[in-house]
């Protein structure tokens, strides 16, 4: 399930017993730290993304363009959580992986994009507004196909050795073509896409009067920064490692792939959290879903408890340093 490479024991005597420390460490990091952090990233995700797939879907009915796009993100996230979440072949966890990645990162730059000409162009738009679902749903199907035909090499040349899941081609410049066109369609032009469109949507709003605008954007630059800061070290540990790949670099970055690795697949239950503190109206329709069951009652008085006891904490506070000032005034 790792991008690691197993470093090959040295005939050197030399450095035999350094090689051994460090294939140590790489079991340690295998065995202990990625199980129970993917573990943890399947239970929370799969749980978060079905609570997201059941608001938008169920409750929001799929209202906007954004919602549709929103709804394509959390379909992209489950896909990915249920290969991990059990005993399944070593092909589908990267090829499933990649398809996530790609259909992210391309359903953010329609949002991205779509923000940009609702913002600077709203009063040439206002005619296409009711076509706009209908084209949604055209290119999540678009997304979906261009993500699963870029993750074809993943589908083909993983193999797994038992302990460790990796790709393995017939010559090295193959690999670098077929991985530098990868980052190149799935991440790094939608990337430069995303950043030109925000930067004109920030010209924009600087001379725009309604704040409202701010508002809907927050949630959007939310999950696209928070996409960025997981996906992108990864990336670029991946672009440097197979451009340059010989022994002294698999030993310096098997550790470093490892845990941009598992920052990267954290991403899938990340967007979640992100709509409760970020998206307003994701938090009501939560609130909504939750009195439906009955469940509310018993959040709200957790929730009160936790206000009175906020509130006690800053009374004594209050009242020590009160205490403290007429001391120091006696």
């Amino acid at each position: 399930m790792s991008e690691i490479f197993h470093n090959t024991t040295s005939a050197d005597l030399f450095n035999y017993d350094e090689d051994v420390r460090e294939e140590g460490k790489d079991h340690q990091l295998h065995s202990i730290f990625v199980p129970v952090v993917y573990s943890a990233i399947c239970i929370f995700g799969l749980i978060g993304n079905l609570v997201v797939i059941i608001v938008f879907l169920f409750y929001e009915k799929m209202k906007t363009l954004t919602d549709i796009f929103l709804v394509n993100l959390a379909t992209a996230d489950m896909l990915f959580l249920c290969w991990i979440f059990g005993d399944i072949m070593c092909k589908l966890i990267r090829g499933a992986y990649r398809v996530n990645m790609f259909t992210s990162m391309l359903t953010l730059t329609c949002i991205t994009f779509d923000r940009f000409i609702s913002i600077t162009q709203a009063t040439k738009i206002s005619q296409f507004q009711v076509h706009k679902r209908k084209w949604g749903k055209v290119f999540c199907a678009v997304i979906w196909m261009l993500s699963f035909l870029l993750a074809v090499p993943q589908f083909k040349h993983s193999i797994n050795t038992g302990s460790v899941c990796y790709e393995e081609y017939d010559k090295q410049y193959v690999e670098v073509l077929v991985t530098s066109f990868q980052m190149a369609i799935g991440f790094y032009v939608p990337l430069m896409v995303m950043l030109t469109c925000y930067t004109l949507i920030i010209i924009t709003l600087i001379n725009a009067t309604s704040f409202q605008k701010h508002k809907s954007l927050k949630i959007i630059f939310t999950l696209v920064v928070a996409f960025i800061a997981t996906q992108l070290p990864f990336n670029v540990t991946i672009l440097i490692y197979v451009l340059d790949k010989n022994k002294r670099v698999e030993q310096d970055f098997t550790t470093a792939l490892i845990i941009t690795e598992t920052i990267a697949f954290l991403h899938a239950c990340l967007n979640p959290i992100l709509y409760f503190f970020v998206g307003i109206k994701f938090r009501k329709t939560l609130w909504k879903i939750l009195k439906d069951l009955g469940l509310n009652k018993y959040i709200k008085n957790y929730t009160d408890n936790m206000k009175t006891t906020e509130a006690d904490s800053k009374n004594i506070s209050a009242s020590t340093n009160l205490e403290g000032t007429c001391m120091a005034q006696v």
